[in-house]
């Protein structure tokens, strides 16, 4: 049997997974394990960070243990995780303290003074981004003020991914997507000084890892992670995308056709997202919210703007229905109402041949094309 396999690793908040897909993209295996996060009154919420590369080690271990073979089978591995965040190492590559994660909201007054700075709007014209509280720019401005012994340690400056991409390879990168609506210019897809000056963090500039494209470049795994996933070292680990920008392109945002579209991802944290054609076709809000991240596709952008309790709108949307149900003498259930959404999404969309596809993912989502009138959801 030929390399038939690859891995997408993907670190959640609360859960590690990796899951294995043939090279006609069925799905093989999938192993995951719980990861911990921490967090107190103060707005701080912190994850270890060895221990998710422990965690991320432990799925792949269990992916081999399930899959015949796997070392000979494998093509590569892709890495992405939970966005934003900040995970720092020190000057010999160990990590500096618990990570910052995107819940963490200890730097939410900052973000307000730098809104209300009247060089702000140049600051979005760059970036295509509202400044928040969970990004890295922010946290790392909230490190200095209050940590300075921690931040004057600090050599580099990760996201989740970023930083298990380090541990499977030891290469020091990011990707376009999280680099560049954070210290960058959707328009060059790279840093952007200005943009890092703005913010006052030009003592922070060499933190910053080198942005890799993993559409374009692989980096070989490393002997000791090898050893530790129970692979083989050599194979190409690729950088991937954020995890909201691969979930969308898994979710059918690009079909490599069409390239109005559209679709919202209904989790955690909800978001509404429209593929752009290039930087050009971009539309900034004149009240300087939303993201605009780059696509891994030649020039493509995707804008979003986000709802960070989505997945309670769909509880309140199914307590109304079942409170409904229940004054009209009618038994139900939120899952019968999930089958029954998805029974009438999947009508509309046979009326609607010209619709772009949508496909199945996992957990609790609502996708659509721009050109479809309804919103498919699934569960």
């Amino acid at each position: 049997m030929g390399k038939d396999i690859i891995i997408g690793l993907d670190a959640g908040t609360s859960v590690v997974k990796a899951v294995a897909f043939n090279s006609e993209g069925k799905l093989v295996a999938k192993h995951s394990t719980p990861n911990l996060y921490t967090h107190d009154e103060n707005g701080h919420a912190e994850q270890d960070m060895d221990r998710t590369w422990t965690a991320a080690a432990d799925v792949l271990a269990g992916l081999a243990r399930k899959i015949p073979d796997l070392d000979r089978r494998l093509i590569a591995i892709s890495v992405t995780g939970q966005g934003d965040g900040t995970w720092l190492l020190d000057t010999h590559n160990r990590p500096l303290g618990p990570a910052l994660l995107w819940l963490d909201s200890r730097a939410s007054g900052i973000v307000s003074s730098k809104i209300a700075e009247p060089d702000y709007p140049e600051h979005y014209q760059r970036t295509g981004t509202g400044l928040n509280a969970c990004q890295q720019s922010s946290q790392l401005l909230w490190i200095r003020e209050h940590q300075p012994e921690r931040f004057a340690k600090a050599a580099t400056a990760f996201h989740a991914k970023d930083w298990l991409y380090f541990c499977l390879t030891g290469e020091r990168a990011t990707d376009p997507s999280e680099a560049v609506f954070t210290f960058g210019n959707f328009r060059t897809r790279q840093y952007d000084d200005e943009v890092i000056g703005r913010l006052g963090l030009n003592d922070s500039a060499e933190l910053l890892p080198e942005i890799v494209d993993g559409t374009l470049a692989s980096h070989p795994l490393a002997p000791d992670a090898a050893r530790q996933c129970g692979l083989t070292a050599g194979v190409p680990v690729i950088l991937g995308y954020v995890d909201v920008i691969c979930a969308a392109l898994g979710g059918g945002l690009y079909d490599g056709v069409s390239t109005e579209s559209g679709c919202s991802i209904v989790g955690t944290t909800g978001m509404h997202i429209k593929l752009v054609e290039s930087p050009d076709k971009a539309t900034l809000d004149p009240a300087c919210t939303g993201y605009t991240m780059c696509f891994p596709a030649p020039g493509m952008l995707a804008q979003m703007q986000s709802n960070m309790a989505a997945t309670l709108n769909i509880d309140w949307m199914l307590d109304v229905a079942l409170e409904v149900c229940a004054d009209l003498g009618m038994t139900a259930d939120r899952r019968a109402l999930i089958a029954i959404a998805d029974k009438k999404s999947r009508f509309y969309r046979m009326l609607l041949p010209c619709s772009i596809p949508t496909f199945p993912m996992p957990g609790s989502e609502v996708r659509s094309s721009t050109r479809m009138p309804g919103q498919a959801l699934s569960g």
